[in-house]
């Protein structure tokens, strides 16, 4: 395996992210190549980002066309592109959250939500799950597992946190109370290994929340827009949160972000509540159009349900026990620390994701994934030897 060729000793980038060994110079479909013409099976897909893979035309035909004609202007200013934009997320959800909000990472939808929680029941505390990921900013922080231990920085948490249980129903529903003002959840958690909380949890917090007035957040940020085989966990699971959050797959490579939310939540968002500059552009919702379309004009919803089986089917081989996680958030539960599987399929140019859990191989695979593909991973998994 071939390092990439620059030192870090000479980089005038921050030195924040650990490094993989290869360095991108080009990539189409699934594949990544690197700077000495190498091939890399993308089952990755930079964090969950690439849900199209790389260079499909229509994406690339939506950007430069809006480039073209409008490439950027202010919210203040009615656009068409940022109503039809809206229109279709919310009927590609197919949830009774009909208000768009679109902003520019996962984070800062989570703060927005957070924000509207909070003004909405004035209320002082947080819910969220063990092992969530929520963002790095202030509130999506405080809210993150391990972030006060490891990364936060901020002298204080601008409001109450209750962690509970991701597992334990009755637990995780006595950790909501009258002094709860939302309940924030990964349907299918990412970092926290590809976790899903299941239907049963789901429900059972919907009901709690009702209980006792508190909101249930869904940060579908990597659970969302197709990764799970629907459209978000919400419908995998049946249930109708009060607000949803997803960015990553819904730019499908460019930076977007949306808050979906309702009738509860449509008394506390007056006029100028909510704010943005870039969120909103027109090339983002020209993106966000594009990507809906060929997600639905393509099936890939379909194609993440048949693949995402076959690999259940065909890759419990070699180190792997069993699997976790839905559709294309799939984890790989190993007998080996996954840090080593990885770095063993990424020589053989297969290349994976760890999580928070040291025995769970992340694979976050465009939704253009096919069986031939896996074929490539399962001959892979069967050479292993710890």
């Amino acid at each position: 395996m071939n390092p990439a060729p620059h030192s870090t000793a000479t980089s005038h980038l921050a030195q924040v992210f650990a490094q993989y060994p290869l360095e991108v110079v080009a990539a189409d479909g699934v594949w990544l190549t690197g700077h000495d013409g190498r091939r890399v099976l993308d089952l990755y897909g930079g964090h969950a980002v690439a849900a199209l893979g790389y260079g499909h035309p229509r994406w690339i035909a939506a950007l430069e066309q809006q480039a073209r004609s409008v490439l950027f202007q202010t919210n203040a200013v009615p656009m068409e592109v940022r109503e039809r934009a809206a229109t279709r997320l919310v009927n590609f959800a197919g949830l009774g959250l009909d208000q768009v909000f679109f902003i520019n990472s996962g984070a800062e939808a989570n703060e927005n939500a957070l924000r509207l929680a909070f003004k909405l029941t004035g209320r002082s505390e947080a819910v969220a799950l063990e092992q969530g990921w929520h963002g790095r900013t202030a509130a999506a922080g405080a809210i993150t597992w391990g972030a006060q231990e490891k990364w936060y920085g901020f002298p204080r948490t601008p409001f109450d946190v209750r962690w509970v249980s991701r597992s334990d129903i009755d637990a995780a529903c006595a950790g909501i109370t009258a002094s709860t003002a939302c309940v924030v959840v990964e349907p299918v958690q990412g970092v926290g290994g590809a976790f899903d909380i299941g239907s049963a949890m789901a429900q059972a917090l919907r009901q709690r929340c009702d209980a006792v007035g508190a909101l249930l957040i869904f940060d579908e940020v990597q659970s969302g827009m197709g990764r799970v085989g629907q459209p978000f966990g919400a419908n995998l699971y049946g249930v109708e949160p009060d607000m949803l959050t997803t960015a990553k797959a819904l730019g499908a490579g460019f930076p977007v972000s949306a808050l979906l939310y309702g009738d509860r939540v449509r008394p506390a968002v007056k006029l100028e509540g909510l704010g943005t500059t870039f969120g909103g552009g027109p090339m983002a919702c020209a993106i966000v159009e594009a990507v809906v379309d060929i997600i639905e004009s393509e099936q890939l919803l379909a194609n993440v349900r048949t693949v995402s089986d076959y690999i259940r089917a065909s890759c419990q081989v070699g180190p792997v026990t069993g699997f976790q996680g839905a559709g294309f958030l799939l984890g790989l539960r190993t007998a080996c620390p996954a840090k080593q599987l990885q770095a063993f399929l990424l020589s053989r140019n297969i290349l994976t994701g760890t999580s928070g859990d040291a025995h769970v191989l992340r694979l976050l695979p465009p939704f253009t994934l096919r069986h031939e593909h896996v074929d490539l991973l399962r001959t892979a998994l069967a050479e292993f030897s710890a």
